[in-house]
């Protein structure tokens, strides 16, 4: 009987080519945001999971063995986002860890990121893998952990900006940055890492730093691009670039959105070679060359994805982490929230507590009503259904929730699928920003708690 991979991120780059090349050899259940039409690979059982609730993850993981894990959020899901990815994949990664615990899943398996030996000044790309890496591995179910800097691939996203660099610019003035030495590392070296990993209780709890056969930098694989594209180009170092600068000529000339391309390129500064002193340490066998020849000409499995209906998009997220020194859990965070709200804004604005109901006032006029939901909480985490109020325009669809994450380090505040009253150009403008205005208060109210 065949053993049953998960895989969260599904439709990614790294997703697409284990499914290609493993649907006949596990049972594979694809997760994704939408609908998924695929005759391809008939053995593939799609399902649609919100990978920011806990239940749909929960259900979504039913019957799985292993899970494979290649979720980054850089890309929004919703018309207003008001969350930085770092505390979006910090809050992604605990639901994922939660569900995989309740669902008895035998191991995660993560792909993470190279970390930089000469500094804990990690950028916040990195950081933010690092802190899903600890955060996946938290709970009762095994996390190995895939360290690997850049993978590169036919449809990989970060050596597509190489490729679009090579092609449009005929003179390269590069940073420094772009010398940094690097082990990047082909995709079907890390399908075989993951291969060689699901299952193996020898790599349970580890982290395994992976490379590529040859050290090599940003510089050469732009260098090695354009032989292989047969055009001239003539790359050569700057000492003056600076990064932010760096950032915008990559995004524009590559076709790139700058959200994409900023962790990118905050990564590459490191030393990005791997760790030979790691108790697992595993090496690639497909050249740097090869596996950039491969990327330009060979063809990569596609998917036809559907996105989320207009109705799911046309919502608002807000993430925000809070500081938590004096390791409160979430419980007393949710609770001491109104409170606090209420001597805060003293005579404007009134916060009432009714049995499980929450109701927030403005004089006379109920803002928000807030249901809580016991069954679906615990001392770590308080979800509220949002079911009423003026600012409300749906109440069947979005919730508030307070968690402790990294070890109650920090408490996640999210607003999930709200649906505001108010037309989009006035609330963007008065609303939202008055949301972020009171997190960013209350998060100083949490800073002198101890």
């Amino acid at each position: 009987m065949k053993e049953k991979v998960a895989i969260a991120g599904a439709t990614g780059f790294i997703g697409k080519w284990f499914i290609d090349t493993y649907h006949e050899t596990y049972d594979i259940i694809a997760l994704s945001r939408g609908e998924v039409k695929d005759d391809q690979y008939p053995s593939v059982e799609w399902r649609r999971a919100d990978l920011y609730s806990l239940s749909s993850t929960t259900d979504a993981l039913k019957d799985a063995d292993y899970a494979l894990y290649l979720v980054h959020s850089m890309n929004p899901s919703t018309r207003m986002n008001q969350s930085s990815f770092e505390d979006t994949d910090l809050l992604l990664a605990d639901n994922f860890a939660r569900s995989a615990e309740a669902c008895g899943l035998k191991q995660i398996l993560f792909i993470g990121g190279i970390l930089p030996k000469e500094s804990k000044d990690y950028s916040k790309h990195l950081r933010s893998r690092y802190e899903t890496e600890l955060t996946l591995g938290a709970r009762s179910v095994p996390l190995t952990t895939i360290r690997a800097g850049i993978v590169v691939g036919p449809g990989g996203s970060s050596f597509n900006v190489v490729e679009e660099l090579v092609k449009k610019l005929p003179i390269m003035a590069c940073p420094q940055w772009c010398k940094s030495p690097s082990e990047p590392v082909d995709i079907a070296d890390i399908l075989n890492f993951i291969e060689r990993s699901l299952g193996n209780e020898e790599v349970y709890g580890e982290a395994i730093e992976v490379a590529g056969p040859k050290v090599t930098s940003y510089m050469e694989m732009l260098e090695i691009t354009s032989r292989e594209l047969h055009k001239k180009r003539w790359i050569f170092s700057i000492p003056f670039f600076t990064l932010g600068f760096s950032k915008l000529w990559v995004a524009l000339f590559s076709g790139t959105s700058i959200t994409f391309v900023s962790p990118l390129i905050d990564s590459l500064r490191h030393d990005m070679r791997a760790d030979k002193t790691q108790k697992f340490h595993w090496k690639g066998e497909v050249s740097i060359d090869r596996s950039i020849r491969k990327a330009l000409f060979e063809d990569y499995p596609r998917i036809n994805r559907s996105y989320e209906t207009e109705e799911e998009r046309n919502t608002v997220r807000s993430v925000q982490r809070l500081s938590n020194p004096g390791n409160k859990p979430a419980k007393w965070v949710a609770d001491v929230y109104p409170r606090w709200l209420d001597k805060y804004f003293k005579f404007i604005l009134k916060a009432t507590v009714s049995g499980e109901i929450v109701r927030f006032h403005l004089f006379s006029i109920v803002l928000l009503e807030l249901t809580y939901m016991p069954n679906r909480s615990d001392e770590n985490r308080r979800l509220f259904f949002i079911t009423g109020g003026a600012l409300c325009k749906r109440t069947d669809m979005g919730w508030l929730e307070f968690r402790s994450v990294m070890k109650n380090e920090h408490v996640i505040s999210a607003i999930h699928r709200f649906v505001p009253t108010l037309p989009w150009f006035i609330y963007k403008n008065t609303q939202a920003l008055g949301h972020l205005f009171i997190m960013n208060q209350f998060n100083r109210f949490l800073k002198k708690q101890s």
